[in-house]
């Protein structure tokens, strides 16, 4: 096997690769997204949390040398994101949509701002585990390297399937986010809940980020995001709020961006450009399939509809 005959078996190996590369982001934004909506809350602001987590997850891992200390400090700037729009959604009067927006600004701009001087240095990258040691061809081990974040995010999908259905906080989140009004009667601080979740989500946002910066593609620079942190919010209705869900979507997404590339290396280049913007198209196919006002997504958090 050769790097230039791998055919069109080749292109399938690609794309089930980058499903796993491109998809990994989506998963951490997603869950996150997943963990604040059964709360009641929108957070459109993750954009900002991932853009943000992938810069001080880059400079952190260029000046201390360790790219899981950056991870580490990328998902923190994220749940300090989540920390200030959990405040400012709790003021009377204030719309999470709104904050949203504002907040995705404010991280996006912060991030452009401080991370100026971090475009040119070479971080050190997130070690892989190499799944394509049987193959000669480099494009094969290339494309079945994982990254021990998809397997850790895997990990957090089954755990939070588990911890929404079973876990007693798990019940109490759901709550939260299917009435505000019975769980005030059962005694439960809302407030508290709707922060510690957006936190949460905010912080996996951030790892998320890492993940772009630190290993694929591995370079901070101000278009490192093409927007997946605003997917991810249609990724979650099409997964209906399940965890698993949101890891079936996030390996479709993956495989849909890594197409276009895909076919690129077998000298396939009519419609490239129609096929890198298959994760937009699938995206706009989402939001109309569940923008109708007639029926109740299935799986909706009762609350989301009163955003």
């Amino acid at each position: 096997m050769n790097d230039t005959g791998l055919g069109f078996s080749g292109v399938l190996i690609a794309v089930l690769g980058g499903a796993v590369r491109v998809g990994t982001p989506f998963l951490f934004v997603s869950l996150g997204e997943c963990l604040t909506e059964k709360s009641g809350r929108i957070n459109l602001g993750l954009e900002g949390n991932l853009i943000m987590g992938a810069m001080s997850g880059y400079a952190v891992a260029y000046l201390s040398g360790s790219p899981w200390l950056g991870v580490l400090v990328a998902g923190t700037s994220g749940m300090l994101l989540g920390f200030l729009h959990a405040l400012l959604c709790q003021q009377q009067r204030v719309n999470d949509i709104a904050v949203g927006i504002a907040m995705m600004m404010f991280g996006t701009g912060l991030a452009f701002y401080l991370g100026k001087s971090f475009i040119q240095p070479v971080a050190p990258r997130l070690p892989a585990i190499a799944l394509g040691g049987w193959s000669d061809s480099a494009v094969v081990r290339a494309a079945l390297d994982i990254n021990v974040l998809f397997i850790i995010g895997t990990l957090l999908a089954v755990a939070m399937a588990w911890f929404f259905r079973h876990a007693k906080w798990g019940l109490l989140l759901r709550t939260v986010g299917e009435s505000r009004n019975a769980a005030l009667a059962m005694g439960i601080n809302v407030h508290r809940v709707r922060l510690y979740a957006t936190m949460a989500g905010g912080f996996l946002a951030g790892v998320g980020g890492s993940f772009l910066s630190l290993y694929y593609p591995g370079s901070w620079n101000e278009g490192l995001s093409s927007g997946q942190g605003l997917m991810a919010v249609a990724l979650v209705i099409f997964a209906r709020w399940n965890p698993l869900y949101c890891l079936y979507t996030s390996l479709l997404f993956g495989g849909a961006a890594a197409l276009g590339p895909a076919l690129q290396s077998v000298g396939v280049s009519g419609g490239y450009y129609l096929f890198n913007a298959a994760p937009y198209i699938l995206t706009l196919g989402i939001m109309m399939m569940t923008a109708s006002s007639q029926q109740r997504c299935a799986g909706m958090p009762g609350e989301l509809s009163n955003v």
